[in-house]
Parts: C-alpha cells; sequence; structure tokens
C-alpha cells in the first residue's frame, strides 16, 4: 500500500496593503493589464507611511472602472453616483473638517459629466485630494469618447477618430486654484507613491493624474497592442520636468506624455476662508469651525 502523499504546511505572507485592503471583495473587477490597481497599491503605501490616523481617512468614489475603488479599500468610503464624488466629497470635508478626504475616479467621470464640481472645488479650494485615472476613454461603459481622449484616437462613439479638443488636465486644475497638482504614470510606482506621501500632507485642492493603460477597449479600439504594450510606451514616451508651464502639457494621440509635480503652494483653504470672512464681519458673534461645524451665537 503506497504512501499517501501530504502537502507540507506553507506559510503565505500577508501582502503588505492587505490590511488597507477589503479581501473579501478580493479579486477584483478590472482587467488584467488595467493600471487601477497599481495606483491604489502605490496610494495604500503612501497611506502606510503617512502616520495619518486612518479612521480619519476617507474615500469618495464615482462610478466607472475607477470608481470601484472606494469598495476595495479598508476604509471610510462612499461610492456615488456618476460624476458626483467631489460634492459628496466637499460636503464630508465641510461636516467633518478634521477628516483626510481624497476622491478617486476617472477621467470621464471627474471631467465629463463631474466637470462642474471639479472646477469649483478647485476654484474654492476645497481641503481634498482628487486621484483622477486618465486612461481616455469611458471604459466601464463601452469605450465611448471622453473629455480626455486625444485628437484622431478612436473610441465606440467615434469609430473615425476624434476631432474634439481634449482637456489638459494639470493646466484646468492650476487655472482653476489648484494647490497641488501632478502627473504620472502606472509605470511610475515609486514616483507616484512618492507624490500621494507629499499631497496627504497638503492643503487645499490637490490633484494627482494617474495616466494608465486600458487594452481592453482604448488600446484595442486604436490597436496598440497589449497593457504591456503600453507599458513600454510610457516607458519610452514619458518625458519627468517638474515645474513645467502647465500650458505645455496637452497629451497627444501616442505623443509623449510630460510628467512630474507642476504646483506645490499654499493657499488658504475653503474653510480658513470662511472662518476669517466671518470672524472680521462678525466677531465674537461667530464661533469658527473646529472640527464640528460653525455657528453663530447670542
Amino acid at each position: 500500500m503506497s504512501a499517501v502523499a501530504t502537502k507540507p504546511d506553507v506559510t503565505i505572507p500577508e501582502h503588505p496593503i492587505s490590511p488597507d485592503l477589503r479581501m473579501d471583495r478580493i479579486p477584483h473587477i478590472w482587467c488584467p493589464t488595467c493600471g487601477i490597481g497599481t495606483v491604489v497599491k502605490c496610494y495604500a503605501t503612501a497611506l502606510e507611511g503617512s502616520a495619518l490616523d486612518l479612521d480619519k481617512v476617507a474615500i469618495c468614489s464615482g462610478i466607472g472602472c475607477t470608481g470601484r475603488v472606494a469598495g476595495y479599500m479598508k476604509l471610510d468610503a462612499f461610492h456615488s453616483t456618476h460624476g458626483r464624488a467631489v460634492p459628496f466629497a466637499t460636503g464630508l470635508k465641510l461636516g467633518r473638517p478634521e477628516l483626510h478626504v481624497t476622491v478617486f475616479s476617472g477621467d470621464g467621470d471627474l471631467l465629463g459629466i463631474g466637470g462642474n464640481h471639479f472646477i469649483h472645488a478647485a476654484r474654492r479650494n476645497i481641503d481634498m485630494l482628487v486621484v483622477l485615472v486618465n486612461n481616455f476613454i469611458y471604459a466601464m461603459t463601452g469605450g465611448q469618447n471622453a473629455p480626455t481622449t486625444p485628437i484622431t484616437a478612436k473610441s465606440s462613439t467615434m469609430p473615425f477618430g476624434n476631432f474634439e479638443y481634449p482637456f489638459n488636465i494639470p493646466h484646468l486644475a492650476a487655472t482653476c486654484g489648484a494647490t497641488y497638482v501632478a502627473r504620472w504614470t502606472s509605470l511610475h510606482i515609486r514616483r507616484l507613491t512618492k507624490s500621494f506621501s507629499e499631497a496627504l500632507h497638503r492643503k487645499g485642492f490637490r490633484l494627482i493624474e494617474v495616466v494608465t493603460p486600458c487594452a481592453t477597449l482604448y488600446s484595442r479600439l486604436n490597436r496598440l497592442g497589449s497593457g504591456l504594450d503600453l507599458m513600454r510606451f510610457y516607458h519610452d514616451n514619458a518625458e519627468i520636468r517638474h515645474g513645467a508651464d502647465t500650458r505645455d502639457l496637452e497629451i497627444g494621440f501616442q505623443d509623449r506624455i510630460v510628467c512630474g509635480k507642476f504646483i506645490d503652494e499654499e493657499r488658504p483653504t475653503f474653510l480658513e476662508m470662511k472662518d476669517q470672512h466671518y470672524t472680521e464681519v462678525l466677531g465674537d458673534r461667530y464661533m469658527p469651525m473646529a472640527g464640528e461645524g460653525g455657528w453663530l451665537h447670542d
């Protein structure tokens, strides 16, 4: 009678960011070679080294592939309606000023249906970090043209190529008043992680754009190869220019991608301006916000 082979006990080490994820919801829904998972890993790594109280970190997401981030992070999170991640995050920050609020969403969600919210949150300098994952297309809903689709790039709604001017995202954020503006690709893991680490400790409206592959739709519709081919393209065509003039940061179809940190400055936030204004106008009748809200008192 032959002996029954037994498997040796194997201890599988815990992944460094497992404590930051809802592991019961893994595996995730993202396609192979999609860059969103890489962005989440960089953000979670930055959080682990931030010394922030994670009970005071909250995430808001919209609809789309990137919108699923809110469901995977083990943080207080809100998965909002399409284009409404920024206003939900604004309400959260105004109601609970002590929280560190991050918005995670895609280019279509934040700049298409949510574009008006984006520009006014930047104008008001609402204290939030916005992580904008840019794959140049509406990926979850079928590959439609997005506000970031480069000229001549194809989509399911523009099969002969896009002729609309796309947003220059860093320039849009900077001109609206953002205090921190950076762009990386999902290839720049260490630089993106460092950028997250910086932005988490800044105040005001902060934007980090991350260019990522969409091999399932954008790449297939434009015959760009696999996600790995797109990563090779980032390697060969990404140019790091810290402090570059944001007017020069347009992304053309299969053209250079200028990356780096472009804006890093201090400016009073919306709540700081509000408290300062009403203190000057109302004097002792106004109680400034101190984590619980501001109000008039007799």
